[in-house]
This record gives C-alpha cells, structure tokens and sequence, in this order.
C-alpha cells in the first residue's frame, strides 16, 4: 500500500489514531514524537468523549500545539543541518498549520468556537497524511544521511555529533 492511499485505522472510543507501522517514517527520534504527538491527540479525543469540560480540552490543546511547535523545530533543524532539498515546502506546511492552531486557540479562548469531534478529525487527518505523504518523502535522504533507524539506540544528535566532530 502506497503512503497516499493508506488511511488511518477506525475510530474506537478510546483512541482517535492507533499507532501502525504505515505512520513510522524509520527514524527513531521522529516516530518518538509522532507516537507521542499521536497520544496527546487520542487524550483529546477521551477528554472530549468522556466530557472533561473545555477547560480540560483546552489545556489538552494547549499542550499539543506547544509540543507540535517543538516537534516541526526538531524536523527543520534536521532538515538545515541534512541539506534536505524539499525543506521550503515541508517548513511552509509547518508555518501553516501552527497558523490555523493560533487561530484556532484565539477562537477558543474567546469562545468563538468549542473543540468538537470535527476539529478532532481534522486534526486526525492533517497529522495522519502529513506524516505518511510528506514525512515519508524526507525519510530515505535522512537516513542516506546518517539518521538513526527506528530499533537502533544511539540518537541521530549523537550521531551527527560523532560524524561531525569524530
């Protein structure tokens, strides 16, 4: 199955995305923070599902926007340091999902808008195709260049580290 055509595993009660083979790019430190990208989406969707009220949702949200900022630095920073090609249009759709998150964040805290299941699922479906459409593009020139294979221990700033510096 071709990345583009895969799609992400039903929705259960408890989880939103299931973790798969089909979401690891094979990079060790990048499927880490998928994986835990991925948990913070399904702990939206119980708080939602188990009606936590949106205060719970929103520190939920909250958390989730600041770890996807920290995460797409780590991915753009590897990207600089790898030469990788493809960085202006991966780092574009980075800007513009942070951008729709402010919005989104604004919207809330003014209650403008409430986080729904419709907000859940374009989340699901943003990360799940960014991950298995774009993601998946800059995997084999990473790992060409020195990246950690998912399974192997040493982490790819060690790496570089040791191949820049000996």
């Amino acid at each position: 199955m071709t990345p583009s055509a895969a799609s992400p595993a039903p929705v259960t009660s408890n989880t939103l995305i299931d973790w798969s083979d089909e979401l690891s790019v094979g990079i060790q430190e990048i499927d880490d923070q998928h994986q835990f990208l991925v948990e913070l989406l399904n702990k939206l969707h119980r708080a939602i599902h188990q009606r936590q009220g949106t205060a719970a949702a929103q520190a939920i949200l909250v958390e989730l926007a600041d770890y996807t900022r920290i995460h797409f630095a780590v991915e753009e920073s590897l990207m600089r340091i790898l030469g990788y090609p493809g960085y202006a249009d991966h780092k574009q759709q980075h800007d513009h999902l942070i951008e729709e998150i402010g919005e989104l964040q604004e919207k809330l805290e003014s209650g403008k808008k409430s986080i729904t299941f419709e907000l859940l699922h374009f989340l699901r479906i943003w990360l799940t195709r960014h991950i298995m459409e774009e993601d998946q593009q800059y995997s084999p020139f990473f790992l060409s260049r020195g990246a950690v294979a998912t399974g192997d221990k040493a982490s790819i700033a060690g790496r570089l580290w040791k191949s820049l510096f000996g």
